[in-house]
Parts: C-alpha cells; sequence; structure tokens
C-alpha cells in the first residue's frame, strides 16, 4: 500500500486566487448550494417571509460546506490512492491542517445561523453534523453509505417545520409521511450523487451500496434504477406534502 505523501510544493508555488478556489473546492461547493437553495425554495412555499428564508438557507450552507471538508478530509488518503482528480487536499494543493481549521470556523458558524431558526429547528440541522462526521468517517465506502443521506434529509422536515425567526421557535412537528418521504428523497440522492464517481470509488477500494449494485447488475441499469426510484421518491414528497402537509 502506497504511503500518503501530498504534494506540498503545490501549496507554497499556488497564488493567492489559486489558493483560494483551491480551499472553496474543499466544501464541495455545488451541493452545498444545491442544499441550501432546495431548503430555501421549500420555506418560501411554506409561505415564509424571505429573511427566514435566507437564515433557514444560509444556515443548511455552513453546515453542508463543513461536510464537505469533513468528506474531503476523511477521504484524502483514499483519494491520493486512487488519484482521484479534483481533490486539493489529497494532492497536497490545501494542507490538511488548514482545511480542518476552516470546517472548525464554518461548524462555529452554523451554531449562531441555525439557533435564528428556533431551537427545536437548530437542533434538528445541527444533529445532521455528528451523522455526517459518522458517515464520512466510517460509513460512506461501505455499504451502509446510504444512512447518513437517509437521516440527514429525514431532519429536514423538522428544521422546515419548528423554523422561525430569531430563535421563537414553533411547537408543530412535521407529519411522519413526509418525514418519511424525505428520508426516501435522500436515499435516492445519495445514488445520484454517487453515479458519477463508481470507477474512482473501484479504483479506491470502496465498496458503496451504489457500487454494489453496479457491479451485479452493470452501471447502466443502475442508472435506470435510480431515475425510476428518485421520481418515484420525489413525487411521493410532493404528494405527502400537498395531502398532509409540512406539519401535524
Amino acid at each position: 500500500m502506497d504511503s500518503f505523501r501530498p504534494m506540498n510544493d503545490a501549496v507554497s508555488s499556488a497564488g493567492p486566487g489559486q489558493r483560494l478556489r483551491n480551499a472553496v473546492r474543499t466544501t464541495h461547493p455545488k451541493q452545498a448550494v444545491c442544499a441550501a437553495a432546495v431548503v430555501g425554495i421549500l420555506a418560501a412555499a411554506d409561505g415564509r417571509p424571505a429573511r427566514e428564508l435566507l437564515m433557514a438557507a444560509a444556515a443548511v450552507l455552513v453546515v453542508q460546506l463543513s461536510l464537505g471538508i469533513s468528506n474531503d478530509l476523511c477521504d484524502q488518503q483514499h483519494d491520493y490512492r486512487a488519484q482521484t482528480p479534483g481533490k486539493p487536499i489529497a494532492g497536497g494543493q490545501v494542507p490538511a491542517a488548514s482545511a480542518g481549521y476552516w470546517m472548525i470556523v464554518l461548524v462555529l458558524l452554523a451554531v449562531p445561523l441555525s439557533a435564528y431558526n428556533g431551537v427545536e429547528s437548530a437542533i434538528a440541522l445541527l444533529a445532521t453534523l455528528p451523522i455526517g462526521w459518522i458517515h464520512n468517517r466510517w460509513l460512506h465506502r461501505t455499504a451502509f453509505s446510504f444512512v447518513g443521506w437517509t437521516l440527514t434529509f429525514a431532519l429536514i422536515p423538522a428544521f422546515l417545520s419548528y423554523g422561525t425567526w430569531s430563535g421563537s421557535g414553533s411547537d408543530q412537528a412535521p407529519t411522519w409521511a413526509v418525514t418519511g418521504a424525505a428520508a426516501a428523497v435522500g436515499f435516492c440522492v445519495h445514488f445520484v450523487t454517487t453515479l458519477g464517481d463508481l470507477v474512482a470509488d473501484n479504483k479506491s477500494g470502496a465498496r458503496t451500496l451504489p457500487l454494489r449494485i453496479a457491479l451485479r447488475i452493470g452501471a447502466p441499469r443502475l442508472l435506470l434504477v435510480t431515475i425510476v426510484i428518485t421520481a418515484a421518491a420525489v413525487a411521493g414528497l410532493v404528494v405527502a406534502g400537498l395531502t398532509v402537509g409540512l406539519r401535524q
């Protein structure tokens, strides 16, 4: 097994702009922005005023950015061995210590941003942090790779349902139908986000649930199955939201 020796010379040779871009890439910004946008849209659909939906989206954004760094920190040795492209920590463009520092800063920033949405809402969102850490450290390269995604999405309805401005909170719990449908969407989104990494995951020794299935039925069939179950899960979430509502 190769030892982990990132190319530290790349850090010193890069200019300030490139170092900033490399640092941003460690946060998985596309995924974080998409998650924040979806939460903002759902908050708007629930009739929230602009300041509430913006604060909800900002809290989710910061949490997701921190978890993006956590993912790359936990995977740096695997990414180095597999020569996975677009991984600045594994490639030595971003020192692990620096990435860890900014991850902690984002976590600390997530606490007040979450609290502005209400105590119960903050608990629901901040609970996704340890779930994400456990997922990144132990689960996401195994057959249990779906667990973190499923639990995280299951908590989003609680975050939205309890959320109000300035920490006043709400006593209305999300419905079980919406929570279950959101969990199903999270399960499917895990497959969607993993499909493009199947080759790299296989090369690095990962055995995620999507990869295990792809090795049995083939990637094209897995893509088709993923499209079908994702559409069904999203439709189920929409139906649950329209028929029984977000809250009890």
